[in-house]
């Protein structure tokens, strides 16, 4: 299903968001004021070059991001962000006057002043939920090994070189912005595309939803002490984003009952799953806010913000709702044998910014700025 927009829209659509992103990197009060890094944590929705470097590391086979048209919209280079230009995280940075967060991986072996304003620790692939736990359930995952649990730990190892004292570290993570995901999403992913049915895959909720909540409260660090404790008060919590309207999932489900769908042509079936996902994760953060009032948790959501985008995609001078800018294929472009990256496919569409969909899993450049604008008034709430 596709949506034609004029280009005097999408003329407009970039005016508008270049203009609100010049005022908000302009603002030094409360967001610059407030913040002095910022940590993050995830999958390849925040990605920003952590699994390129581990494969090099480990000399595996290198990632599809390693390749090009990814990165071509921003960058103009190779990355390792699968995605034609910047991120979430990035645009978040931005605003806050910061360098776009170095990976962990591609820095651990610098100096610790090279992550002054902070670090990201997101991995393409990773899952809330422990790798051996979901095999248990069926549910393999074939990306990596690294779930929020141990970039967490991470963190941990990282932190006593960053601050001199118990009162440095208090006094950092007092000013720091913790970024608890997007995480969580190919937990669900992997299940789907492990054959699971719906009702095994909503048995996962509350697990994941515990296992993020549980990170932010119970983070245990020196001495088995409390990351709250320790000093951290502001942290970032994304949802889940309509994963019925994923062409991955479109393409996987395709031939489902006309009835299935909404008037957008999304599944409306997957998207209820998202839905039920971010209540959750609501409702739990709104019992940590509750038994700790003096720490601000925001709840990032990236669910709405995108469902506007293909309710009214004229509004954002989007052309292509459904389809994907970097893939081969079917109604929606997408072919789950071929990524984008993939040696048969370096080429994209000509104009990603017209496009929801980057490569029909992730979202491309234009779609992750207007979805971090939405986050960022919730952060000047705070």
């Amino acid at each position: 299903m596709a949506t034609f927009a004029s280009s005097s829209s999408l003329k407009q659509k970039f005016i508008i968001v270049s203009f609100l992103f010049a005022i908000l990197t302009s603002l030094h009060s409360p967001l610059n004021a407030c913040f002095a890094s910022v940590f993050s944590f995830g999958d390849s929705i925040a990605d920003t070059g952590n699994l390129l470097a581990i494969s090099r590391s480990e000399s595996r086979q290198l990632p599809t991001s390693a390749f090009p048209p990814n990165g071509r919209t921003f960058f103009h280079r190779l990355t390792g962000w699968f995605c034609d230009g910047r991120l979430i995280i990035d645009f978040l940075a931005e605003a806050l006057g910061f360098p776009f967060l170095p990976p962990y991986f591609g820095s651990k072996n610098e100096r610790p002043e090279q992550f002054g304003k902070g670090v990201n620790f997101a991995v393409a692939g990773a899952t809330a939920l422990n790798s051996s736990f979901l095999a248990k359930k069926g549910i393999p995952n074939h990306s990596t090994n690294i779930s929020l649990e141990v970039q967490v730990n991470f963190f941990k190892d990282l932190l006593p070189s960053l601050c001199l004292s118990s009162t440095d570290c208090k006094e950092l993570l007092r000013t720091s912005l913790i970024a608890m995901g997007e995480i969580g999403g190919n937990d669900y992913n992997y299940g789907f595309w492990a054959g699971k049915n719906i009702k095994e895959i909503r048995e996962l909720v509350p697990l994941v939803v515990d296992i993020i909540t549980s990170s932010i409260n119970n983070i245990k660090i020196s001495n088995m002490q409390e990351l709250i404790e320790l000093g951290a008060v502001t942290f970032l919590v994304p949802g889940n984003f309509p994963i019925g309207c994923s062409p991955s999932f479109l393409t996987q489900f395709q031939g489902s009952d006309k009835d299935e769908y909404d008037p957008f042509g999304c599944l409306t079936w997957l998207n209820q799953f998202s839905e039920h996902h971010n209540e959750l994760l609501q409702k739990e953060l709104g019992k940590l806010r509750i038994r700790h009032p003096g720490i601000k948790i925001v709840y990032a959501d990236y669910y709405n913000p995108t469902m506007r985008l293909y309710r009214s995609p004229n509004r954002s001078g989007f052309k292509e709702t459904l389809k994907v800018c970097c893939g081969s294929g079917g109604p929606y472009n997408y072919n789950t044998s071929i990524s984008c990256g993939s040696p048969s496919l370096k080429r994209s569409c000509n104009d990603p910014s017209s496009y929801i969909s980057w490569d029909g899993i992730h979202y491309t450049e234009a779609t992750y700025k207007l979805v971090a604008t939405a986050v960022f008034e919730e952060l000047m709430n705070l």
